[in-house]
């Protein structure tokens, strides 16, 4: 079992050796600027106290004023941000991409408010339906599980993407200009990933290959047996820096390996003809079943329950120990007593200070 002393040394060790690295040359192929800030960093428990840049809009939470409000300055729409002060996803996304990026900074408030949301705020927000609810109901009713995430609307107020977790700059600006570019009224966000150019990759070769990973074939059927353990499914591509990244640190992690002896794992090419059984019992494809769920994002590890039922997805950046809290929260199923994977975090803290006290 790691300590965290430990893990936390792992992690930081892990970012010199590649940084080093990728300022010798040493790493095959192009260089990719930044990414080892981008994408590996330590998101254990501490005091963050993440602040909002003062570009966000200084709203009263009637979502349709921030809406017209938007449009007058002649912007696409808004962007609904759910976020909390200690969390280390959202103080990525504060310091890189909003914060070093400065093309993103620019693009970003050039086409969009941003109106921001704390996940366990009491503050009195007006839905585009016109409906009052407080910001951790409303956090709660749109499944926000990971923070930061974010809502966009358009013009007319309609929902067109939604972001769960921290995004490196060139996937989230991808994402702005699939919206900006009206890319969303014709193909999924799955296809124009998958024509966008992404970093260069720092290592050629085949998929990551891990032992606990079950072999074809591929029967996931659990539609008329329940199975024996919760399964998780990762979606995963060939020449994937963000693959990599996920092989790297969090999966070579001691405790997430321990806690993934009670999955049944496998993982799929998200972009092959592999034969599946679904767990809801059809014959597919790696492909056709990826482009059904809407796998967008490679890495992407989809967790169902012993009825081949969808708990949570994990598709944006994930380090140690929010994969841990995933992979404890699926095999606890503490989607039975919580609306949120955060809100059972939540509870999870609060017994334990109870307990202490």
């Amino acid at each position: 079992m790691s300590t965290l002393g430990s893990t936390n040394s792992r992690v930081n060790s892990l970012a010199l050796i590649l940084i080093a690295l990728a300022f010798t040359g040493i790493l095959a192929g192009s260089v990719v600027p930044g990414w080892a800030s981008d994408e590996v960093f330590d998101d254990f428990p501490a005091r963050r106290d993440v602040q909002y840049p003062e570009w966000f809009t200084h709203s009263f939470l009637d979502l349709r004023e921030d809406l017209g409000e938007a449009l007058a300055q002649g912007k696409k729409g808004i962007i609904v941000y759910f976020g909390q002060k200690d969390c280390a996803y959202c103080e990525a996304l504060m310091e890189v991409n909003f914060g070093r990026e400065k093309d993103i900074v620019e693009y970003t408030r050039r086409h969009f408010n941003i109106i921001p949301i704390d996940i366990w705020g009491s503050r009195e927000v007006v839905d585009m339906e016109g409906e009052e609810i407080w910001e951790s109901a409303y956090a709660e009713r749109e499944q926000t599980n990971f923070t930061p995430s974010m809502l966009f609307y358009d013009e007319q107020g309609e929902e067109i993407l939604r972001l769960r977790g921290y995004y490196p700059p060139y996937r989230f600006l991808a994402a702005l200009e699939y919206v900006v570019g009206g890319f969303y009224q014709r193909e999924s966000l799955r296809d124009y990933f998958a024509r966008a150019d992404p970093p260069p990759k720092f290592e050629i070769g085949d998929i990551n290959e891990e032992d606990f990973f079950d072999g074809p074939p591929f029967a996931l059927d659990r539609s008329h047996f329940p199975a024996k353990k919760p399964l998780a499914v990762f979606f995963e591509q060939y020449e994937c820096h963000a693959c990599d990244i996920l092989h790297s640190e969090p999966l070579k992690d001691d405790e997430a390996r321990q806690l993934l002896q009670g999955f049944q794992s496998v993982q799929l090419d998200m972009w092959s003809d592999t034969p599946v059984l679904t767990p809801d019992g059809r014959k597919s494809s790696a492909v056709q079943w990826a482009d059904e769920l809407g796998i967008f994002h490679a890495p992407t590890v989809v967790f169902f329950d012993e009825h081949g039922k969808e708990i949570i997805r994990i598709d944006s950046v994930v380090q140690v120990y929010r994969l841990r809290g995933v992979l404890d929260f699926v095999l606890r199923k503490g989607y039975l007593d919580a609306p949120t994977y955060q809100r059972w975090r939540e509870n999870l803290q609060n017994a334990s200070f109870r307990e202490v006290d």
